[in-house]
């Protein structure tokens, strides 16, 4: 912890009860100076109670009173051992109230197209339990007839880079373990910008490109055939009717 709890009740109570300036004030809880200014003044924090910071634990009187004699010098907050390490709690990643509903599309999303990531790292990804991942692995979840799998991405729940760095370590796990990948799941390793660097432009396969001479050749010859089969003449010079032929007799 850097600044003390009740920044501006400590605030309140040093102005009352030592001659620090109002500089080291400020510093010391996190405040502006002009604010530890008007405390001073009773224009802010009006009605709050002043927060003892000697006997709430969190300074020593050695610095108050080195604060007292050197304007210069800073308070330091007394060590607390059982605050080390709070600030890097570890749990599950928040996720906003608008978005707790997309969640199990995102989880059979991983589940189906990334197995190879572990329950923990689901559950890092989308900010879920794994009770729920279990659930949807096992298709057991409740409402698992009416879910779709939806990119977390996509879903705007995980970042790209992060996805990628989570199916990079599951990748590098199996080799440590021996376990042999599919083709399928390498190509799923692609990150984004390899992906992104690929050729744009679609190549014909030779196969298609030699059929298309050999399409055109056929043509060619079916149209020649057709016209001599079916010229101009053909169409004019019909054969005479049987009543012409009884008007000559006649």
């Amino acid at each position: 912890m850097n600044k003390p709890i009740m920044a501006k009740a400590t605030a309140v109570w040093l102005v009352d009860n030592t001659t620090i300036s109002f500089k080291q004030i400020a510093d010391f809880c996190g405040l502006h100076e002009l604010e530890v200014q008007g405390i001073a003044d009773g224009d802010v924090a009006t009605g709050v109670k002043g927060f003892d910071p000697i006997a709430n634990n969190q300074l020593v009187q050695e610095e108050i009173d080195a604060a007292e004699k050197d304007s210069q010098h800073k308070l330091k907050l007394k060590f607390n051992a059982a605050a080390v390490g709070e600030e890097k709690r570890r749990g599950p990643r928040y996720t906003p109230l608008s978005k707790r509903q997309d969640r199990p599309a995102s989880i059979l999303w991983l589940v189906k197209f990334h197995p190879e990531l572990s329950d923990a790292q689901i559950s890092k990804l989308v900010g879920t339990t794994k009770p729920t991942i279990q659930s949807i692995r096992e298709r057991t979840h409740w409402n698992i007839s009416n879910i779709q799998p939806i990119d977390p991405v996509a879903l705007g729940l995980c970042k790209q880079s992060e996805l990628d760095a989570a199916v990079q370590k599951a990748a590098a796990k199996k080799a440590r373990d021996g376990v042999v990948m599919s083709d399928e799941e390498r190509r799923k390793l692609v990150s984004t910008e390899q992906s992104l660097e690929g050729d744009p432009e679609p190549k014909m396969p030779t196969a298609i490109s030699g059929l298309e001479t050999f399409t055109l050749g056929d043509s060619n010859d079916d149209e020649d055939e057709k016209e001599k089969e079916f010229d101009a003449d053909t169409f004019f010079n019909l054969p005479d009717s049987d009543d012409d032929e009884d008007e000559d007799e006649r």
